[in-house]
């Protein structure tokens, strides 16, 4: 196992493994060839950046029975799922803005995140693990004011394509089993710490090795694409100035601040 990251010192963006509070510095490209520079530093001493940047961030809804239930919705036959522009990414320890033309809440879903290794078209459920590179967390964030304020059009792409709205991160981590993982979201501000969110992977219809092998039969999915694999129930508004907290156990913590203002 093994998680990484990418990130800036001394003005100079570079990748490596972070081992507790300490990141081995490496040479060359995440998802090829790369060589150890036998050089570190510490993980408080540098800024994070994306672990990736993906050529498409794709996003699930209705991926979990507890959700569907909850709402009334039919088990999907394919995953339903929308693109994150590339304007919305954003790492750890960001902020995340509210808009200045919205108005309404804007809301936080802690999601596992799926990270693309390999080129993957057309890949068969049994073949599929080695296209899959590792996980990632990811808060896809949403403004809720304007996903069905139409009759006529459900504007996903609006809703969770403002700037800063696909944060994902702190890095990418390696040969982990995702079915038996489980997903907890917080918010943390006035002394208070909320748990909002605490749901297991087991209960998405379509897991991740699925959801991967059906997309890749839609379009070809490239290393360091992102796939969110949606969220449970809980997601709800953030509060101005409170940090929201996504963990998942073995593959890491993701934290920001939601500023409304």
């Amino acid at each position: 196992m093994r998680t990484w990251i990418r990130f800036e010192h001394n003005r100079k963006t570079k990748i490596g493994i972070l081992n507790q509070d300490v990141i081995e510095i490496y040479e060359g490209d995440i998802f090829g060839e790369n060589q150890a520079t036998n050089e570190s530093v510490n993980y408080a001493d540098v800024t994070l950046l994306t672990p990736c940047s993906p050529s498409k961030f794709l996003a699930l809804w209705n991926n979990f029975t507890a959700t569907a239930e909850k709402s009334g919705l039919p088990k999907p036959e394919h995953p339903w799922y929308f693109v994150k522009t590339p304007n919305s990414y954003a790492p750890a320890n960001s902020n995340i803005y509210k808009p200045e033309i919205c108005e309404g809440k804007i809301l936080f879903e802690g999601e596992l995140g799926i990270v693309i290794g390999k080129e993957c078209k057309n890949m068969s459920l049994d073949n599929v693990a080695d296209s899959i590179f590792g996980y990632t967390c990811i808060n896809d964030v949403t403004a809720l004011e304007y996903l069905f304020n139409e009759d006529d059009f459900a504007h996903w792409t609006r809703a969770k394509g403002f700037d800063g709205f696909g944060v994902f991160g702190p890095g990418i981590t390696t040969d982990i089993e995702p079915d038996a993982l489980s997903i907890r979201t917080y918010m943390c501000g006035n002394d208070q710490e909320q748990e909002r969110q605490n749901y297991p992977v087991s209960d998405m219809f379509f897991k991740p090795y699925e959801i991967v092998s059906k997309i890749s039969h839609d379009m070809t999915l490239y290393p360091g694409d992102v796939i969110a694999c949606g969220t449970s129930v809980g997601a709800g508004a953030m509060k101005d100035g409170w940090t929201v907290r996504i963990e998942i156990d073995g593959v890491g913590t993701l934290e920001n601040v939601f500023i409304d203002s």
